[in-house]
């Protein structure tokens, strides 16, 4: 009895001080599982989210890989010439902008889709290196061009007018070979017609702008006369020379990129002759197949072309009667020259 009656009073006491440890165990495994991040997985919702965003990579990893399928199509189509030109534009914007104006951007843009089309990323390479090299041609010694008053107007950026006059014959080139007007017979020559357009222009470029930078003396075609830097129609020998290796440099980009190819294809040889031989004559509509041969008729073709752009710029142009003869005009006259040449040339050393 004395047992209990001590006892009694000391058990509220001791339950008392326990029920904490027990409410505290009990209070935590109450509360949600989002305040264990190790749990959190558990939670429905947040495995909800973690599915929408895996959905999503996902989904974004599906148009990245969709859109590099298109740009690597063959033979190229619209969809892939303008997608690709809108990447290349967009991560190249800072150089453009140093060389060409906004409308000549446009311009520009339009050149490139549809040299992409037609010449898939050979072509497109070309016309780059056209660009690169002559504006940094027209970008030397600025200054003292423009303290003679021979440089290029607006620092050098080209407008529309001279992305159209530069690009005329390759775009004819580049329709004529889309639309596959002489069949394949023609294919090989309205390439070697746009690779020798663009040669041509970049020679005259390099060579004019080199001759107003370097020229120490300066000639007039017609009569060899000393005549000041930027007269129309006047040469030098530095002036020459620089033309001469950049034709020759743009050539060797278009021969370079037809033996990668050719090189691919004898590596990995297929098993059917006649299969193989499909599968070249697609590639060789849409990609560059200039042969040392060909090369060389483009850089000779530029430059019989640039003799006679000279002789024009000497006796017509600013002349009386020839107002509209202007430098647009007679790049068109100039590069349309060069790649009827280069036709010509090839037809008679394929027909000998």
């Amino acid at each position: 009895m004395a047992f209990s009656t001590l006892s009694i009073p000391r058990l509220p006491l001791l339950l008392h001080i326990q029920r904490p440890k027990f409410s505290f165990l009990t209070s935590k495994l109450q509360t949600p599982f989002d305040q264990f991040p190790h749990l959190s997985t558990l939670n429905p919702r947040h495995h909800q989210r973690s599915s929408m965003k895996a959905q999503a990579s996902v989904s974004d990893l599906g148009i990245v890989e969709r859109a590099i399928q298109l740009i690597q199509s063959s033979p190229p189509t619209w969809q892939s010439a303008l997608l690709s030109n809108i990447i290349i534009f967009s991560l190249g914007s800072p150089l453009l902008v140093t060389g060409l104006s906004l409308s000549g951007i446009a311009a520009a843009f339009l050149l490139g889709t549809l040299t992409w089309r037609a010449f898939g990323s050979s072509g497109f390479l070309l016309v780059a290196t056209y660009f690169v090299i002559g504006t940094a041609a027209t970008k030397v010694k600025m200054a003292q061009k423009e303290a003679q008053g021979v440089a290029e107007k607006r620092k050098g950026r080209r407008g529309p007018g001279s992305v159209i006059g530069s690009s005329a014959a390759g775009c004819v080139c580049a329709f004529l070979s889309i639309n596959g007007v002489g069949g394949e017979a023609f294919t090989r020559l309205w390439e070697l017609a746009f690779v020798a357009s663009f040669c041509t222009k970049l020679s005259d470029t390099v060579s004019s702008e080199i001759g107003k930078a370097y020229g120490k003396t300066t000639y007039l075609v017609t009569s060899f006369k000393v005549v000041p830097r930027g007269t129309e129609g006047a040469v030098s020998a530095e002036g020459t020379l620089a033309g001469l290796l950049a034709s020759v440099l743009l050539a060797f980009v278009g021969y370079l990129k037809g033996q990668v190819l050719s090189h691919d294809l004898t590596l990995k040889p297929l098993r059917s002759t006649m299969v193989q031989e499909d599968v070249i004559r697609i590639l060789t509509r849409f990609f560059f197949q200039i042969n040392v041969p060909g090369a060389a008729i483009c850089v000779v073709a530029a430059q019989i072309a640039n003799f006679g752009e000279s002789l024009i710029g000497a006796s017509l142009q600013e002349k009386e009667g020839f107002r509209w003869l202007n430098n647009d005009v007679v790049n068109v006259i100039n590069i349309s020259l060069g790649s009827i040449l280069a036709v010509l040339m090839q037809k008679i050393i394929l027909q000998s």
